[in-house]
């Protein structure tokens, strides 16, 4: 079997990244809700990001040259990493509050862990990361508290839509894999997938929510949409693609199990929000589920443990 990529020094540092700029995303699509459509934010939300990648590569001066069957794996891609599991996101923090929202975000690990099993040969399901997966998720409700699991059971439609979008996040890290063998690089991969995601919501958004209908969006709503599309859109998406092609799907995925700290710590740093001790044992759950899944932790504990005769 060939062996699981193992995660070094600067995926780790990319993975702690994308958890903190992540972690804004529910706050920015809560605000933005306020002024647009699901349809609409998701539409915004791409076409910005995709803007913002092309004057990237623009200045840069590169060329956005795709080898042959790229784009239509773009499209692919994009439904399922962008269009899909946004609008659902986005429906469903119509009926739930964003801190729900990021325990059931917290699944796409679990998901991560059988899709890869399924649709990979060197990324399979081990007693760890099935451990590991089991206590970052655990982790997660123990640190968010009674008080946001008390919602789970209603709003079921809306529960069901955010795992169905996690579901699809799980199948595109997967599918995203294939970008590494063409040659296509991160930046490119992600202005790809989110122009290819820019077509695919006009269509949509003249049908069902055309602009004309729509009431002016507020200051307060365009900066929370420009912060999700620039920041937690376009440059997350250069920083999880490079992720991708280093530590492959499911050690990616890990950073839905990281964000719900990222929020909490921010709120403590930031706000003054007083840290609980059920944070802090959430914390130490998170830890111990990302060191049973990255398994280098436990190989060396084994190691030095003394032989018996």
């Amino acid at each position: 079997m060939i062996p699981a990529p193992a995660m070094n020094r600067q995926d780790w540092t990319i993975l702690l990244a994308l958890s903190v700029i992540w972690g804004g995303s529910f706050f920015f699509i809560e605000v933005a809700l306020g002024s647009f459509g699901p349809l609409s934010l998701v539409l915004v939300r791409v076409a910005l990001a995709a803007a913002f990648l092309w004057l990237f590569l623009a200045v840069r001066r590169e060329r956005m040259a795709l080898p042959a069957g790229a784009a239509t794996a773009l499209l692919i891609l994009a439904l399922l990493n962008n269009v899909i599991p946004f609008i659902l996101f986005a429906k469903a923090q119509q009926e739930i509050s964003g801190g729900l929202g990021s325990i059931l975000n917290a699944t796409t690990p679990i998901w991560g862990v059988i899709v890869a099993h399924a649709f990979t040969a060197d990324e399979k399901a081990t007693p760890g990361k099935v451990a590991g997966v089991i206590l970052g998720f655990g982790g997660v409700a123990v640190m968010i508290g009674v008080d946001f699991l008390a919602g789970i059971g209603a709003n079921v439609v809306a529960q069901l839509e955010c795992l169905g979008a996690t579901l699809c996040y799980a199948l595109a890290g997967v599918y995203a894999r294939r970008f590494k063998a063409m040659g296509v690089p991160p930046v490119a991969v992600a202005t790809g997938q989110l122009t290819a995601a820019t077509l695919v919501m006009l269509p949509l958004v003249l049908l069902f929510e055309p602009p004309w209908n729509a009431t002016m969006p507020t200051p307060q709503a365009w900066a929370a949409l420009a912060g999700l599309a620039l920041v937690c859109t376009s440059f997350a998406y250069i920083l999880y693609f490079r992720l991708l092609a280093s530590a492959g799907a499911t050690n990616s995925l890990l950073v839905t199990f990281l964000i719900p700290i990222s929020a909490i710590l921010l709120g403590a740093l930031l706000l003054g929000e007083r840290l609980e001790p059920r944070h802090f044992a959430g914390m130490a759950l998170i830890g111990l589920g990302l060191a049973a899944i990255d398994g280098r932790l436990w190989a060396r504990v084994r190691r030095r443990r003394p032989v018996q005769i």
